[in-house]
């Protein structure tokens, strides 16, 4: 600190700078590193509790985790945050189809679809959503639906869009 800083009472040292939680999160979830990757989001939240992205991230790293009770808690957080979150509502339908709760998973992929995302990318999540949905529709049957394409745990390249991915390209 300077001696005319301190004349005038100045202070030459900078202030403490906030951690950027989410930003932590995001490169953590990108390495592959999901427990960490949950820690810092669980500190976003802490600093923002009300900040639907959080909230949808930590589903996605969830569902990687195989921690489906949480995951779904998380969207319908961030559902009760921002209902038009055409992300969480397509994440949370694929949980719920999982699970076998069709009516509900019909309701999220009907939300979706009301609210989906425009761009060229997002065409294969509004693709896949409006394949199931039919199938659900004339089947009833979850079963009937590829398991392939709807499986939250589904990792492994099958056709269909990934649900781990969130059709919200600016959220994740």
């Amino acid at each position: 600190m300077s001696f005319w800083s301190r004349l005038t009472g100045k202070s030459g040292s900078p202030k403490p700078q906030k951690l950027d939680y989410l930003s932590e999160a995001l490169a953590l979830e990108r390495q592959g590193d999901y427990d960490a990757a949950l820690t810092s989001y669980r500190l976003a939240l802490r600093d923002q509790p009300s900040n639907y992205k959080v909230l949808q991230n930590m589903a996605i790293a969830y569902t990687k985790t195989g921690q489906i009770d949480q995951a779904i808690k998380c969207y319908r957080g961030a559902l009760e945050r921002e209902p038009r979150l055409a992300g969480a509502h397509y994440g949370l339908a694929f949980l719920l189809l999982k699970r076998g709760d069709v009516s509900d998973a019909a309701y999220h992929l009907d939300a979706f679809l009301m609210d989906a995302p425009k761009s060229p990318e997002a065409m294969r999540w509004v693709t896949h959503a409006r394949e199931t949905l039919d199938a659900l529709r004339t089947t009833g049957d979850p079963l009937a639906v590829d398991p392939a394409t709807t499986d939250a745990g589904g990792l492994d390249g099958s056709a269909g869009a990934d649900p781990y991915d969130s059709p919200d390209a600016d959220l994740h």
